[in-house]
């Protein structure tokens, strides 16, 4: 949409000419994620660093991979196998809600930048000119006045 204007700051009367894109989205939805037993593969391992005679000895360690997406997480930060095991799964989905929320965000972006286009000047559908009280809407045509078109009278432009 083209704006075009004159500021009261202006002094010399020129018209300021402004571009202006809109696109209309449903609100987001939240994304849930949940984590169904049989898609998770476990692995106990025995963890890295220190701890000598302890860490060679016991798997505390812990490997999980989500089969569906190939998600690995592995977790080696307490002694305790069952804790890595808890600590493993609430990663685990942790980063499958950023997935799937990352996901939802790049096709709601794909379908604002379908709608908006370039937001170039020639892309522009509707001219409002304030100074001559016109709207004028460039796919049809039609042309109605500043006035209807802002108090919400849009089907003159169809």
């Amino acid at each position: 949409m083209r704006y075009q204007r004159v500021p009261p700051t202006e002094k010399r009367g020129r018209v300021h000419t402004s571009t202006v894109t809109v696109s209309v989205l449903p609100e987001p939805k939240t994304v849930s994620t949940w984590l169904n037993e049989k898609d998770l593969r476990w692995k106990a391992c025995r963890s890295g660093g220190k701890g000598g005679q302890h860490a060679n000895k016991t798997s505390s360690a812990v490997q999980l991979t989500h089969t569906p997406t190939g998600i690995q997480v592995r977790v080696e930060s307490t002694r305790s196998q069952s804790h890595n095991k808890e600590s493993a799964r609430q990663l685990l989905a942790a980063r499958l809600q950023a997935t799937a929320e990352a996901r939802q965000t790049d096709a709601r972006n794909a379908r604002r930048r379908a709608q908006v286009g370039r937001g170039m000047r020639g892309d522009k559908r509707r001219t409002i000119a304030v100074q001559r009280g016109s709207v004028t809407d460039h796919k049809t045509g039609n042309s109605t006045t500043w006035r209807r078109y802002s108090r919400g009278h849009i089907e003159d432009l169809w």
